[in-house]
């Protein structure tokens, strides 16, 4: 229902808009510009489903493989007892534990091509557990508003952007990123608990957090002692080392257990190719929408009205410049880089506003699109307080991003 009333409300904003641009200020132009819009951005909605294609039809082909092997089953009763109670509503040991840990894994790793096909196969798994099969589970809303914090250890594509643009050290923002994506996460993590009920405080939830912040500080603490070149060299051989690492174990586990490796890929491989078709309607309503709400304007007026209230109160408004990159972010990704290329043009790579966007592009993810993609994959339409619970986490990226950029760089 949230996702209906917002849909319906770009398009009155849009137009109301564009109306004002046409009568006050002779924009002839505008509703030509909008309904353009409407036809590119439908193109792109199709064009990144159907990229998804082959990815998904891997992956699923994959995670079949490791589900007949058994590979998923020993990794969800690793994590079962923390799962267990962050997801009470799914049955022990269940297979589509060990998609949830392989979707987390891969979205840390910043392997968003692998990230993606093992979220959407997580999603039908626990559809297939959902009473109500138009309305999102406590499960799959935990689920979807961790993924849209967006926890990543390597932002390995924004320092390239950043060496792209000319940083002196590009590696600068990979602290700042680490713990803004952190803020992000962790409020995303309590508020849904709170919808849910959830017992954070359970001794084997805050062993489990502990454990996986100590390992992050460890993290921090090593990737701080090493130069940029270092970090992007390992960063980019330890991710796909654990990637190729996981493929070969799970065929040489199910080859072991005597399984027909070929036609377990193939099976699942079906499954990738069905669900990025099913995903196309839903993705391309959501860009449609977005693309006529940036293009009437209504980001720049946004812009432009916090720009007057933060000034009015006295206040340093050095981080409005980079605002459009955190409006846009939950909106659309390739939106969101765009504005933080096009900031890092304008007031330089190692300029405050060019480290913020940087910052806040790592931050979190993109939230309307994951809605669209995820809840679309499995014909979700009452999508609950998920939309509420991903904005908050992603309020709490932008919010920690901007301060953390004044901390280090103000």
């Amino acid at each position: 229902m949230a996702l209906n009333y917002i849909w319906i409300g770009f398009f009155l904003i849009a137009f109301v808009i564009a109306l004002i641009k046409l009568i006050f200020l002779g924009d002839t132009e505008i509703f030509q510009k909008i309904v353009a819009s409407t036809f590119d951005t439908a193109k792109t909605g199709f064009e990144i489903s159907i990229g998804l294609t082959g990815v998904m039809t891997l992956w699923l082909g994959l995670m079949k493989i490791g589900e007949k092997g058994g590979a998923v089953s020993v990794l969800a009763r690793l994590v079962s007892p923390f799962f267990n109670r962050l997801f009470p509503e799914l049955p022990k040991n269940h297979p589509v534990i060990g998609s949830i840990l392989m979707n987390f894994s891969a979205n840390m790793l910043g392997l968003d091509n692998a990230a993606t096909p093992l979220g959407l196969k997580a999603m039908k798994e626990m559809q297939d557990l959902n009473p109500q099969k138009d309305t999102a589970s406590n499960a799959q809303i935990m689920f979807l508003v961790l993924n849209t914090s967006g926890l990543t250890i390597i932002p390995l594509n924004i320092m390239v952007y950043r060496a792209q643009m000319g940083a002196a050290d590009p590696s600068d923002i990979f602290i700042p990123i680490l713990i803004a994506t952190f803020f992000s996460t962790f409020v995303g993590l309590i508020v849904t608990s709170i919808y849910q009920k959830i017992n954070l405080l359970d001794k084997v939830i805050l062993a489990y957090l502990g454990a996986l912040i100590a390992s992050i500080a460890g993290l921090i603490w090593y990737f701080s002692t090493l130069t940029q070149a270092e970090i992007s060299t390992i960063s980019a051989v330890a991710s796909n080392l654990i990637l190729f690492s996981i493929m070969i174990g799970f065929i040489f586990l199910a080859f072991l257990r005597k399984v027909n490796v070929y036609e377990a890929f193939i099976e699942g491989a079906k499954e990738g190719f069905q669900t990025a078709i099913t995903i196309i309607p839903y993705l391309v309503a959501m860009l449609v929408a977005i693309g006529v709400f940036r293009t009437s304007g209504a980001m720049d007026f946004l812009i432009d009205g916090i720009k007057l209230a933060v000034n009015g109160l006295g206040l340093n408004s050095d981080f409005v410049a980079g605002l459009p990159t955190a409006l846009m972010k939950p909106l659309s990704g390739s939106g969101a880089r765009g504005m933080m290329l096009d900031a890092m043009k304008q007031y330089g790579a190692d300029s405050f506003v060019g480290r913020l966007v940087s910052v806040i592009q790592g931050s979190t993810e993109t939230t309307f699109y994951i809605l669209a993609v995820y809840f679309g994959s499995v014909s979700i339409r009452n999508t609950r307080y998920a939309l509420v619970c991903g904005l908050l986490a992603d309020l709490a990226g932008i919010i920690a991003a901007i301060w953390l950029t004044y901390l280090f760089f103000g």
